[in-house]
């Protein structure tokens, strides 16, 4: 079911008296990137996905945008739909919506999956490397910028084998506007550091990664793991930062039985 809310295009999947999930999508992808998770995952619980506002079929308005709002997006989006308190995950880019979500409101949510993300704000380097993608995306178009931008984000063998997520993200992040795009790249280039609130989450909280995540690696994750409390840490065994999309069949047991026990 497709559902207009607020300027965001959100689908809800599954029967809507079972414990919901809602998944955040990842930079510069939109929410079929959760296609294996829905197929999966609705079958025993009521699954929300959205277009972060300038991907997909959201409103992609003059690409002014702040990780403040996407924020207040997701949330407003959860009190619109009546959502009782779901289960939010987040990759990437989501999860750094996710990360400023639970700051401003985590009692609206029963429980969080972080996956492939970081809680510090991009240094010097990092800014320097967002301007130049959005000097790339004016000079030469956003599918050459896409192509470069997702091989980066994969184990180099989903490449070599031709995974079936890696092809997906390809077509996702090829798809959008160069406006959204380069918003978002805004948006995360001004983000605020999210560390020193972790230890304030006092939500059951699951951490993700693949095992050759080359953007947030393992051992990156470890340590925003290690700083929640009693958070679950998993590596995806032969998978990039695109953990989800590379292997889903690891991915969709995690969250399922991290979700179970979050609605026991």
């Amino acid at each position: 079911m497709k559902v207009e809310v607020n300027g965001l295009t959100a689908f809800l999947h599954g029967n809507k008296n079972n414990p919901p999930i809602i998944f955040v999508h990842a930079f510069p992808h939109d929410r079929r990137m959760w296609e294996k998770q829905i197929e999966f995952l609705s079958k025993e619980f009521f699954v929300i996905t959205y277009d972060v506002r300038g991907f997909g079929n959201s409103e992609i308005g003059d690409g002014q945008y702040t990780m403040e709002q996407y924020a207040d997006d997701l949330i407003s989006l959860v009190d619109a739909l009546g959502i009782n308190k779901p289960v939010a995950c987040g990759l990437s880019m989501g999860g750094y919506i996710l990360f400023r979500a639970m700051e401003k409101a985590q009692e609206k949510f029963s429980g969080v999956v972080f996956m492939d993300t970081r809680t510090e704000a991009d240094d010097n380097a990092g800014k320097l490397k967002r301007a130049g993608a959005i000097k790339e995306i004016n000079e030469n178009g956003l599918t050459k910028f896409a192509e470069d931008f997702v091989k980066n984000c994969v184990w180099k063998k989903s490449i070599e084998n031709g995974n079936e997520g890696y092809l997906k993200a390809l077509e996702i992040a090829k798809s959008q506007n160069p406006t959204g795009v380069k918003g978002a790249l805004l948006a995360m280039v001004s983000r605020t550091d999210t560390t020193g609130s972790l230890a304030r989450l006092e939500i059951p909280a699951c951490v993700i990664c693949g095992e050759y995540d080359l953007l947030t690696p393992p051992e990156t994750m470890r340590k925003i793991a290690e700083k929640i409390p009693d958070a679950e840490f998993h590596v995806i065994k032969e998978a990039g930062h695109l953990s989800n999309l590379e292997q889903p069949s690891a991915v969709n047991k995690i969250i399922y039985e991290f979700a179970r026990k979050v609605f026991e």
